[in-house]
């Protein structure tokens, strides 16, 4: 897989964001990888709750809050995405100067709101 997106946060409860991002994303065949707190699957996407070293990570969408958001600063930067990004509730400019400190692009966005304007690929 190419391209993939990692939705980090990831939910079994259907009315979560996370979990319509990934769906949302499945249906514009986007590949998607997974990271939550408790396993399972939404559409075809496998949640883990292993901090997992996927490959071909592109984009990594946030749904964890700032402070949740601490564990995960090196497993992101190691996974040497093109991008994060934070999506509402999520900002953290703490972070987003790590990123940038590693040669990561970050968006405070809507990862729902750019599939549907299709500017997902655009930023």
């Amino acid at each position: 897989m190419k391209n993939v997106t990692l939705v980090l946060g990831a939910s079994l409860k259907e009315v979560r964001y996370s979990n319509i991002a990934i769906r949302r994303l499945r249906s514009k065949e986007i590949p998607v990888v997974a990271v939550g707190f408790r396993t399972g699957a939404v559409a075809d996407v496998k949640i883990e709750t292993e901090k997992i070293q996927f490959q071909n990570i592109e984009t990594v969408t946030l749904y964890l809050n700032p402070k949740r958001q601490v564990e995960y600063y090196h497993y992101i930067i190691n996974l040497k995405p093109r991008r994060v990004i934070f999506n509402p509730g999520t900002e953290n400019f703490e972070f987003i100067k790590l990123l940038k400190e590693n040669g990561i692009e970050s968006e405070v966005a809507c990862t729902l709101v750019l599939l549907s304007t299709n500017q997902y690929y655009k930023m």
